[in-house]
């Protein structure tokens, strides 16, 4: 497999660290409300990685944090007048129902930044003794970026023309405003209730130590593949980089793989403009959670994705498509039809499909084997030569195709699928159309609305369907 690189900005070849093993680090939620779509494509884009990994015959051990303390936890739960950890209980909660909905695989570990105190504790130690950390005026202690010497280097910062010394308490700031950032907090009025005790006083972890500290103790000290949002790269990145490293004297992450944006209807999503969007305001439009997974995976995770409601209404014709063709391919399966085996176009599929997802993840390329594969099996029945085994391999293939994409749901596919008799007829009005027997193609179709079915004619063929 190949990757490309966010920290040398070249496709690599991928080598774990441990022989089949592959240790994987994702940034999970900050649980002050529900998760939103642009949080979602992060979230699908790590699934898909996780699941061509195995695909490719590795073991993954993947670790997704939750951060239940940071500036904005504290902010809101103040304001709703609710304790931390009932604050965010809920949001806990639900994000682990969108995950369901969204077919995302649970993570093996899902380690929650509040239960991990003393590990950073304990991280903050090091680095004072070390010299890379100090005791600010405000009592607070924070990471020196300029005793690290490779800062910067991820987000391609220029550190000769920074400020020294100069400090930032705040979570989140910009590329230009490059600061010796918080690794612990003290205690003050804004932060009410929410405070842990250390060597320093009463306080709590800053952001970027979190992360630090969670994935040292599921994955070691270096590990192999480090995913999140491109937002995420600066400062959090960049910052876990350096307290680490500075930390444990050696590599952090050997692969970084970071998202592009998404927008919605060509503009940055916010509430203002109208186009802010969680899962569960698309779910209570009537789209379904498969049907959202597949616009969401189907741009590649480097670049940008334009999310609209029209893209949701594709979605969901387009696995209607596929829904009516795997319940043509069982029919055909369930029959005694005699035929072309569909061993050529089923390995072509497979193999394009493999190679593709082998190659940075390549979705626009794995699509383009699905949709090869759906053209000329559908050719295959239209032309009558598919035969029950061809059918067979060919679900077979989609099934494949589905332990990463997860959206056909082949075997449902099966409770729909048409008795032999109607397949009978169905090829007999094929012939009788050929043969421009149009009589008899017309007596057909009255016989199948006679036994409760309707048969559509469209560009890819007969559409069959039980009539409600």
């Amino acid at each position: 497999m190949k990757f490309f690189n966010t920290y040398t900005r070249s496709e690599e070849e991928f080598t774990p660290i441990s022989g089949n093993e592959v240790r994987i680090y994702t940034c999970g939620p900050t649980v002050y409300n529900y998760a939103h779509i642009g949080n979602f494509r992060a979230y699908i884009f790590e699934d898909i990685l996780r699941r061509a990994l195995k695909y490719c015959g590795y073991n993954v051990m993947q670790v997704m944090n939750l951060t239940d303390v940071d500036d904005k936890t504290i902010r809101d739960s103040k304001a709703a007048g609710t304790a931390l950890d009932a604050y965010t209980k809920k949001f806990k909660d639900a994000f682990f129902q969108d995950l369901g909905t969204l077919r995302i695989e649970k993570a093996e570990f899902y380690p929650e930044a509040t239960k991990h105190i003393p590990e950073m504790i304990s991280i903050i130690k090091i680095l004072l003794e070390k010299g890379y950390a100090y005791v600010g005026e405000d009592k607070s202690i924070y990471f020196s970026v300029a005793k690290f010497a490779n800062y910067g280097k991820l987000a391609r910062i220029d550190m000769e023309n920074q400020r020294a010394g100069v400090r930032v308490k705040t979570d989140e700031y910009g590329k230009d405003a490059v600061a010796d950032f918080a690794l612990w907090k003290i205690w003050d009025e804004n932060d009410g209730d929410v405070a842990w005790e250390s060597p320093w006083g009463k306080g709590r972890p800053g952001w970027h130590i979190e992360c630090s500290a969670m994935s040292m103790k599921y994955l070691g000290k270096t590990f192999d593949i480090h995913t999140g949002g491109i937002d995420n790269m600066f400062p959090h990145h960049e910052d876990e980089i350096a307290q680490s490293e500075a930390a444990n004297g050696c590599r952090f992450v050997n692969y970084w793989l970071h998202c592009e944006h998404l927008i919605v209807n060509g503009q940055k999503m916010s509430k203002s403009l109208g186009n802010f969007f969680t899962l569960r305001d698309l779910v209570s439009k009537g789209y379904s959670g498969r049907e959202i997974r597949w616009v969401l995976m189907g741009t590649h995770y480097r670049k940008k994705l334009n999310f609209t409601l029209e893209a949701c209404a594709q979605a969901k014709a387009t696995l209607q498509k596929f829904n009516d063709f795997l319940v043509r391919l069982y029919s055909v399966k369930n029959s005694s039809a005699q035929g072309d085996s569909a061993g050529e176009i089923v390995r072509k599929a497979a193999d394009s499909f493999k190679a593709a997802m082998s190659a940075d993840l390549n979705i626009s390329e794995a699509l383009a084997a699905v949709f090869e594969l759906e053209h000329e099996a559908n050719k295959l029945m239209e032309s009558g030569k598919m035969g029950s085994g061809g059918a067979a391999a060919v679900l077979g293939q989609f099934k494949d195709f589905d332990r990463i994409f997860s959206v056909f749901d082949v075997a449902a596919a099966d409770a729909g699928s048409i008795p032999a008799e109607i397949t009978t007829l169905v090829e007999e009005r094929i012939s009788a159309k050929k043969n421009r027997n149009y009589a008899r193609s017309d007596e057909i179709r009255k016989e199948l609305q006679a036994k409760g079915w309707m048969v559509e004619d469209t560009p890819a063929g007969p559409r069959v369907k039980k009539i409600a």
